[in-house]
């Protein structure tokens, strides 16, 4: 039988199980012990690594592929990942051959599904598949119509804005690698949009953040995304005027006896 945290005289042992946030750390005088600032420097390591990893664009079209969806490729008018980091105005922007092709499947749709790199191509290359392979049969049942999924190598969340209107689609999805934290070098963000257009702000848009298994799991944010989606087009909205209320709806629901 372990000791209480108080009794073991580590008073943060508690808190520890809840978080991976680092609390209480040790220390060696006025300086972190030896173990948590390697085990620190590791962390920052991952995260500048996870930064200037490639998407491995092939692969990631061939596995969205198998969910039975057409899927394309595009890229933003950022070269490489150099230019990508530093001029984040390209990373919005469509490479000028990708326009027209992306145009060619322009339709009437509900929903444009795009997935961007972002700051972290191992978290899309890794989550963007389940999330979407739990996502898209709740949509299909719902009878919203879904226009292909294009796949953006050194994309930001904007360029979806065009995609979205080049495909004439009512919203915007847009699933991309988050800033890599220190705890969380592979989390996953979605931002849902509205008739997007040149004037669209990130006040315009609704995201759900953090989405990996040590975070909000995958079936748990395809819930989130249908309901969002489902709610944006009921209110034709999206942004701070659109709230998330899942969680008081599911808490309002009576228990089953």
């Amino acid at each position: 039988m372990t000791d209480h945290p108080a009794e073991s005289g580590d008073a943060w042992a508690g808190l520890r199980v809840l978080t991976a946030a680092r609390i209480g750390l040790k220390r060696a005088g006025a300086s972190l012990a030896t173990e948590p600032l390697l085990e620190f420097k590791l962390a920052h390591a991952r995260a500048r690594d996870a930064v200037r990893e490639p998407l491995d664009q092939a692969r990631l079209v061939a596995d969205l592929e198998e969910l039975g969806v057409p899927v394309r490729a595009a890229a933003s008018a950022a070269t490489d990942r150099h230019t990508y980091l530093m001029r984040p105005d390209l990373g919005r922007r469509l490479a000028a051959d990708d326009d027209a092709a992306i145009r060619r499947d322009k339709g009437q749709y509900d929903v444009a599904i795009v997935i961007c790199d972002g700051l972290s191509a191992g978290a899309v290359q890794v989550h963007a598949r389940p999330v979407l392979g739990a996502l898209l049969p709740r949509l299909r049942k719902e009878g919203l119509r879904i226009a292909p999924l294009t796949v953006v190598r050194h994309g930001r969340v904007a360029i979806g804005d065009t995609i979205a209107a080049l495909l004439g689609a009512d919203c915007a999805a847009v699933l991309i690698g988050e800033r890599p934290g220190l705890t969380a070098p592979d989390s996953m963000g979605a931002y849902l949009t509205w008739r997007p257009g040149p004037y669209t702000t990130d006040a315009d848009r609704n995201c759900v953040s953090n989405i990996r298994p040590d975070g909000i799991g995958y079936a748990e944010a395809a819930g989130k995304l249908a309901y969002l989606l489902a709610a944006i087009r009921g209110h034709c909205l999206s942004g701070v005027g659109l709230k998330d209320e899942q969680d008081a709806l599911l808490s309002e629901r009576p228990a089953r006896t």
